[in-house]
């Protein structure tokens, strides 16, 4: 049975409607009208959790899938998607869990999901495929009793989350990879339904406080200008050259037909991006490979085919051959 949980980060309005505090949305929640994510409504002149603990999709992934290059490679984690999401993007590649909430689910209690990583041993636990932050009270509770359990945090995020949830949530995550969709706050707003400087200002916050790597999905004609992207890359260097940044091609679905990513115009801007960062990938490609070489001396440091990978050039947490040090946790 589905536990009652109690719902935070919002104001109740003298005219009864409930302001939602956990996102920029800051969403007029009523008895009518549910939140933009569709999964935080109005019960009773509060704020209601319809869908706490409703989990989606179970599996135990490879960390690489998340994507995570530079945390535990090799490793595999339990990852628990949700249903709904605080952005609305019209090239959503999972719109059928994120895009509303009649998919079917099953309820998850916090202490079981932990007690099934234990059992699964994995690395710890992965909130993803769909927004996990809108489900922000559940993620609290899971990684608690997750970081008690000895396992490892991971979000996979679009990183739409205010200050004050997010200084909550932050020191119980080891890992987050957050989507930068773009680099222009106009394609944020008409494409995603969300805020360009928002997102900046929580990869500002999470950076430094926790393992961070950063995706872009490149949509041909849509953020792929290479002011764009180096604007992207720019940006992230700011925060650390050494943050993995994923450029991954896109597919057509959800809303968008444009065709599929070209790989070469994806492995030039890759190119352009390295100017400001030791790590950048290409991914969605098929399998090729997809490796981690020293940014000193370019003695490859692990090795990947698809999901294929091996640690090869580390020892002792440096490079094999020239000692730098090497910028992955959970090797040695």
């Amino acid at each position: 049975m589905q536990a009652e949980a109690q719902a935070r980060w919002f104001e109740v309005r003298p005219d009864g409607r409930v302001s939602c505090q956990l996102c920029p949305h800051r969403c007029l929640i009523s008895r009518e009208h549910a939140g933009t994510c569709g999964v935080r409504r109005w019960q009773d002149g509060a704020l209601a959790l319809p869908f706490y603990g409703r989990v989606s999709s179970l599996a135990v992934d490879p960390i690489e899938k998340k994507p995570l290059y530079h945390f535990h490679p090799g490793a595999r984690i339990l990852s628990a998607g949700f249903v709904g999401c605080s952005f609305h993007c019209r090239f959503c590649q999972n719109w059928e869990i994120s895009q509303g909430t009649e998919a079917g689910t099953r309820f998850i209690p916090p202490r079981e999901l932990v007690e099934t990583a234990v059992r699964e041993h994995s690395l710890g636990i992965a909130y993803t495929y769909s927004e996990p932050l809108v489900h922000a009270e559940y993620v609290l509770e899971c990684a608690r009793l997750a970081r008690t359990a000895g396992l490892k945090n991971v979000l996979v995020s679009n990183g739409y989350l205010n200050p004050e949830p997010a200084d909550e949530i932050l020191p119980l995550i080891d890992a987050a990879n957050i989507d930068l969709k773009g680099f222009d706050e106009s394609f944020y707003r008409n494409e995603t339904s969300g805020s360009l400087k928002e997102v900046l200002r929580f990869l500002q916050q999470a950076a430094g406080r926790i393992h961070l790597e950063v995706t872009t999905l490149v949509i041909p004609t849509k953020n792929d200008d290479p002011s764009q992207i180096e604007g992207i890359a720019r940006f992230v260097g700011s925060l650390g050259r050494d943050i993995p940044l994923h450029l991954s091609a896109y597919h057509p679905d959800y809303k968008y037909s444009i065709p599929a990513t070209e790989p070469r115009a994806l492995r030039s801007l890759a190119d352009l991006a390295r100017k400001h960062l030791r790590y950048v990938y290409v991914g969605n490609l098929g399998s090729e490979e997809c490796n981690t070489a020293c940014a000193e001396c370019g003695n490859v440091l692990v090795r990947r085919m698809g999901y294929a990978v091996r640690v090869t050039g580390v020892a002792g947490g440096a490079c094999s051959k020239c000692g730098a040090a090497a910028p992955i946790v959970g090797v040695r």
